[in-house]
């Protein structure tokens, strides 16, 4: 009787590739140092023998998990409702295809944002050995010292969005900046009486677009109207619109701080009767699906999540890699999209 065959090996890969034990072994590790095509000639070799990558043995031998995190400290009814989020884990996941490194969503699933007493603090992930780093997304003043202690691991985390921390690696948008171009949009349609739907107070983006905002009215000599603080919902942009045309008539543009925000706000214009843009003319921010979904389509500022997510995350295998990035805070300037609403 013969006996059982024995399992393919990593020499045996080899040689049907033409290429060294060590190539083989980077190459299906997901290594970003193995030339795109040479992964793919290793990879069809070792389908060809029937050889079957023992993860477990991998990640022992390597102290890899295989795992990346996209973590997101904000209650998981956000995180499925606003477009920005599946956005930004559609740009972390294009950074390791390819690779055999798994992306895994990580929500603190709290009513209250933030990592702190109601949130899951992320360290208990990177410190478990089960994620070999992470981007983090959204985060808010409540979680600085958290995220402070997590930059100071061993485990590498790139933020999206300016984080407070010293030295921590960021991507971020130039949010003052697109604020300011967005509110200049209302003044040069004409519009004097201005109001903005904010974003949280305790995000640095949010507080950034704020700046911009009131930054261009002073610019040319004019001062809010109105200004609320809300939380990037549509509940917050119609609620706040609202509260606008009782107490302060006469508003004659409104910049919110999302897209989301800004459809809020046109449903309260609508049900006051007054006409978009002849009434009052509206910028969003993101450039969501939302902007082209609504009527009439939202003149908005870029937002690009795939581009800052993809970036963050690069950044990231880098740091996985030994590697150092070529920058280590990067910022993303935004574009002015215009539609029908300004």
């Amino acid at each position: 009787m013969g006996g059982e065959r024995a399992a393919p090996t990593l020499d045996d890969v080899a040689r049907q590739a033409g290429v060294s034990r060590a190539t083989v072994s980077r190459a299906l590790s997901g290594h970003s140092a193995v030339r795109p095509e040479t992964r793919r000639s290793v990879q069809a070799a070792a389908r060809q023998i029937g050889y079957v990558l023992n993860q477990t043995a991998r990640s022992l031998a390597t102290r890899h998990a295989g795992a990346v995190g996209v973590l997101i400290p904000e209650p998981d009814e956000r995180v499925f409702t606003d477009p920005f989020f599946s956005r930004i884990f559609r740009g972390a996941m294009s950074a390791f295809a390819g690779t055999d490194t798994h992306v895994l969503l990580g929500i603190t699933n709290s009513s209250t944002p933030g990592w702190g007493p109601s949130g899951q603090n992320p360290m208990d992930l990177l410190g478990s050995g089960r994620l070999d780093g992470a981007v983090i997304v959204s985060h808010h003043e409540a979680a600085t010292s958290a995220l402070a202690e997590v930059a100071a691991q061993p485990v590498p985390v790139v933020f999206v969005g300016d984080p407070q921390v010293p030295g921590a690696p960021f991507v971020d948008l130039r949010n003052r900046e697109a604020a300011r171009i967005a509110t200049r949009r209302l003044i040069e349609q004409g519009r004097t009486r201005l109001a903005m739907v904010c974003g949280p107070a305790d995000m640095h983006a949010a507080r950034e677009r704020r700046a911009g905002f009131l930054e261009e009215l002073a610019a040319h000599g004019l001062e809010p109207v109105a200004q609320v603080v809300g939380d990037f919902t549509m509940q917050t942009g119609r609620r706040a619109t609202a509260d606008f045309l009782a107490g302060r008539p006469g508003i004659d543009g409104i910049f919110a701080a999302s897209d989301l925000t800004a459809w809020g706000a046109l449903q309260a214009l609508s049900e006051a009767g007054l006409q978009v843009p002849e009434d009052v003319a509206l910028v969003g921010f993101d450039d969501s699906p939302v902007a082209e979904a609504v009527t009439p389509a939202l003149t908005t500022m870029t937002n690009p999540a795939e581009t800052l997510a993809r970036t963050a995350a690069t950044m990231l295998r880098d740091l996985i890699d030994g590697r150092s990035p070529a920058h280590r805070q990067v910022l993303v300037s935004s574009d002015l999209v215009v539609r029908r609403s300004a």
